[in-house]
């Protein structure tokens, strides 16, 4: 899952209308290389986005102060105005201007001097009229909020009328220079322009590509962390934090990349970017089942061979090259084979064939995930020449490269307020009436501290109402910009006095620096900006402030910035106020509508196969909802379980849990079924009276009124399993699992619906037709309507845990024949001595290795050898990785020079596994037994290029 596919994999899928040819296209490079040191940046920066940010940064203000001084040189201006004039269109292009075709980033760069310019003089004249500059400067800010209604240059036009008010106080600009000025921001901006789109042209596609490399590079981590958990003397409970940390990470960057897929200069396709799509949704979907079973068997004793094959089988795929679908299925093989081998055997306790299962679905899971890999990656590189059923219909809103938060459901919530009368204006004007109030409250206060750095409160206003929707948002910029000053104060002043007075070059580059790496860690927490902006700015201030005024300036600034940040986070909960309340509401509703969206194509799919429907894209509708949910449930201040409200947290589990239902029953749902009229209207019955439950909720959202009920129909559902009778297969594997997904999401959203306020009830059973006699139940009858609230919880719980248990394979997984191979690469040498039979071809035969170990385990051995292959005769570049045959994993050795050597091995079985960036897995196992030496053992490679 890591390293580039060199072989050409041969692909049979039994699919029409595809070029085998093609079907065996390596993935891009860039997606699939080998494992690089800077992996970790990719995966914490899904598209490189705040990486970008960082780097326009850079160019953008050297840029800009270059040509700004360059230019007070031509015209004989002071340098200090033609530098700020430059950097400031150097700050506005990097910070405001984030175009994806160089068509807008042309038109958005040229733009920002004539604003600028427009309201330079007006700042000069008012110089001596202190009171009215004191206006212009509150009037300009609330235009500023009110411009941002009207699009991006409307908005950056704002910021910089806004932004010439202050230079012109700040330094003084004569009136009569005002036209140098206008010459010295237009060629910035030009030159800044000229500079981006040599060094930091858009490429979205590429940013695409990038965040399919994150993807990979979180789901070798969700495998490695798997191969940790299985560890039998690992902590698991650390081990399953980190697993689950991996698989958030994994969610995140897979509903990243359906983001990025809805922008028109991705994929201008609609049928590749809906193939990219789906193939996405399975992948994570088998990794996500992958982890679950891991999870579930760190609780059980799980026989030592086939602890032994799943870790074996967990490294393999995490060093198989992505081009290559069938290096995966080998590792599969090799799990499902050592756990039908317990599965089979008379010995074999309840919990040994629990464990067993679980081995055996996640060898389904990863068979599926072969598929689903091989095609997605294929089709990021290459064009589909089949048409996917329905075209791409984005579902997945991205706010600076990251799923959508509060924004969307605050913009609703205005949307949907009716108001009469001059209210009907109150949209309109809420945020500009909050800026000038809040502006017009702050700028005595401030003027009174500093006279000559009032302007500080009023960024305070600007910054809490950018970007924030509740009150818990902006109350959390004000602790990230107080810490932010703080760290940045300090670092300032200690770089400013190691710098000294008079060095202006290391006093630009610290300046520089600051803002790039403030910049980069700016859409990681404000605080980092903060830090960075502050750093810089005790560097401009040291210019014109004396060393020993310093600390008093800057805590000037602390008082001014966190006044303007508490007074209009006052005045926006007072004034036309938007709670947070409704906030919450409306994103749980938003939530309920996606799901609701999701049965309704279910229920349609099912009625018409040929219905266009995208249970998938529908599933992420369901995602995205909730990353809104999770945005505004986020806590002001995280404390200790003991300590803060169980209430929310709960609620954002059984919908954290639910989510995870709709993925799986999305993908197990989008098969063609023929079922008897009977049963139809039995699907019928529980997907309207599923509907109606979600409708009652959402009246409950609306209206705040009781009385409504939430209607289980899990029960409806085993029933009709009970009933149902299909020929075995994948479709009614398919379907079984389809039905058992949506039990549990019944129950999940019946604790969730309890917890809103509903009354639960159970839906009447369905009665049998007279004419056909029914079978046996299977099951216990369904609970009654007044069940306690603990037996629907205990249900909820069987519920999920029998989704996850009670079928062999996923969607898509497939029934792969038992087969004695035990390597990616090639086949295991059925010797003697060192290189024995694999663990998939004796399962039990360990014990003796086990007794060498337990008699001399005093005593450890050395096994060295070489690593070759025909392409490489010289010795291959390779890294080691030994599990012993009770399953524990060593630290991977690197091979260079193709030579390897492993030393402190205690006696035992164990499996090497040899990947490199050129060359499948193979495995080979060992008989260690210090007895007789040290073990030489050469690993023959399968070439870089089949013949």
């Amino acid at each position: 899952m890591t390293t580039p596919a060199t072989e050409t994999p041969d692909i049979t899928d039994g699919r029409t209308g595809r070029d085998p040819a093609r079907d065996s296209a390596v993935a891009p490079r860039r997606v699939g290389g080998p494992r690089r040191w800077w992996d970790w940046v990719l995966a914490a920066d899904p598209g490189l986005g705040q990486l970008q940010a960082g780097w326009r940064t850079l160019v953008a203000m050297v840029t800009g102060l270059a040509t700004g001084y360059g230019m007070s040189v031509a015209l004989g201006l002071p340098a200090m105005l033609g530098m700020m004039a430059g950097g400031m269109m150097g700050l506005m292009s990097a910070f405001a201007v984030a175009e994806n075709t160089w068509q807008r980033l042309t038109k958005a760069i040229v733009w920002m001097p004539f604003p600028f310019s427009a309201a330079l003089p007006l700042a000069a004249w008012l110089h001596q009229y202190r009171v009215l500059e004191l206006t212009i400067m509150v009037a300009a800010l609330a235009v500023t909020f009110f411009l941002a209604r009207f699009g991006t240059l409307a908005l950056l036009g704002g910021m910089l009328l806004f932004n010439a008010f202050m230079v012109g106080m700040m330094a003084n600009v004569p009136l009569n220079l005002c036209g140098e000025m206008f010459l010295v921001a237009l060629v910035s901006s030009v030159a800044v322009l000229l500079t981006r789109l040599a060094l930091c042209y858009p490429m979205p596609r590429e940013d695409l590509l990038r965040t399919q490399r994150a993807f990979v590079v979180e789901a070798r981590r969700v495998a490695d962390a798997a191969t940790d958990a299985l560890d039998p003397d690992a902590d698991h409970e650390v081990a399953v934090k980190r697993m689950r940390r991996s698989l958030r990470r994994l969610n995140v960057t897979t509903v990243t990349i359906d983001g990025r897929l809805a922008q028109p200069e991705v994929a201008a396709d609609p049928d590749t970017a809906e193939l990219l799509h789906r193939h996405l949704f399975d992948a994570e979907l088998a990794l996500k089942g992958i982890g679950q079973c891991v999870q579930q068997l760190t609780r059980l004793q799980a026989p030592a061979h086939l602890r032994e094959a799943m870790v074996v089988g967990l490294v393999i795929t995490r060093d198989t090259p992505l081009g290559r679908a069938d290096a995966l299925r080998p590792a599969a093989q090799l799990i499902q084979q050592q756990a039908t081998a317990v599965l089979e055997a008379a010995e074999a306790g309840s919990e040994e064939a629990e464990a067993a299962a679980l081995a055996r679905r996640v060898g389904h899971l990863l068979d599926s995930l072969a598929d689903s890999l091989a095609h997605w990656l294929d089709l990021g590189w290459n064009a589909p020449t089949a048409r996917a059923k329905v075209p791409f219909q984005p579902t997945v809103a991205l706010e600076q490269n990251r799923p959508a938060g509060t924004g969307a459901v605050a913009r609703r919530v205005i949307a949907a307020q009716s108001e009469k009368g001059w209210r009907r204006v109150v949209p309109y004007l809420r945020a500009p009436v909050h800026a000038g109030l809040a502006a017009a409250i702050v700028c005595p206060i401030t003027d009174a501290i500093n006279p000559q750095r009032f302007y500080w409160g009023l960024v305070g206003v600007m910054i809490t109402l950018f970007g924030t929707n509740t009150t818990h948002e902006r109350l959390r910029k004000l602790g990230h910009r107080m810490a932010g000053t703080i760290v940045g104060a300090v670092v300032g002043v200690v770089l400013l006095r190691l710098i000294g007075p008079g060095h202006i070059y290391w006093t630009l580059a610290v300046i520089v620096a600051g803002l790039t790496v403030g910049a980069w860690g700016m859409q990681r927490q404000y605080a980092y900006w903060v830090a960075g902006l502050v750093t810089a700015l005790v560097q401009l201030y040291g210019l014109s402030t004396p060393y020993t005024g310093m600390e008093k300036l800057l805590s000037e600034r602390l008082l001014d910035n966190g006044l303007g940040i508490v007074i209009a986070t006052a005045c926006a909960a007072l004034i036309f106020p938007v709670s947070t309340r409704k906030i919450a509401q409306e994103a749980e509703r938003g939530y309920v509508s996606a799901l609701e969206h999701l049965l309704s194509q279910v229920a349609e799919r099912w009625q018409d196969p040929a219905a266009p429907v995208r249970l998938r894209g529908a599933a992420r509708g369901v995602d995205a909802a909730l990353y809104q949910v999770r945005g505004v449930a986020r806590p002001l201040v995280r404390m200790p379980l003991g300590v803060r409200g169980r209430g929310a947290e709960n609620r954002l589990a059984l919908l954290t849990v639910a989510t995870g239902h709709a993925r799986s029953l999305a993908a197990a749902a989008d098969i063609d079924i023929d079922l008897a009229p009977e049963l139809g209207r039995r699907v019928e019955r529980i997907t309207a009276t599923f509907v109606e439950s979600l409708h009652a909720l959402d009246r409950r959202f609306a209206t705040g009124e009781p009385g409504d009920t939430w209607v289980r129909v899990s029960p409806l559902i085993r029933e009709l399993e009970d009933v149902l009778r299909a020929p075995a297969g994948p479709r009614a594997d398919r379907l079984h699992l389809a039905l058992r997904e949506l039990a549990a999401l019944d129950e999940a959203l019946a604790g969730y619906a309890e917890d809103r306020g509903l009354t639960v009830t159970t839906a009447t059973a369905e009665p049998e037709p007279a004419t056909t006699p029914a079978p046996a139940p299977k099951r216990s009858a369904a609970p009654k309507d007044g069940m306690s609230t603990l037996d629907r919880r205990t249900q909820a719980a069987l519920a999920a845990w029998l989704a996850h248990t009670r079928h062999d394979g996923g969607p898509g997984a497939k029934q792969v024949p038992v087969a004695p191979v035990a390597t990616a690469g090639a086949a295991v040498p059925q010797q003697a001595a060192t290189a024995a039979q694999s663990p998939a071809a004796a399962p039990r035969g360990r014990t003796a290795s086990s007794a060498a170990r337990t008699a001399s385990s005093a005593r450890t051995c050395t096994v060295s050898g070489s690593l070759h292959c025909p392409d490489h005769p010289g010795g291959c570049e390779a890294w080691i990785t030994v599990v012993s045959d009770r399953g524990k994993r060593r630290a991977g050795v690197r091979a260079t020079g193709g030579r390897y050597r492993i030393t402190g091995l205690e006696p035992g079985g164990y499996t090497v596994i040899a990947s490199g960036s050129a060359h499948a897995p193979t495995a080979r196992f060992l008989a260690v037994d210090p007895s007789r030496g040290d073990v030489h053992h050469d690993i023959e490679l399968k070439p870089a290029q089949r013949p």
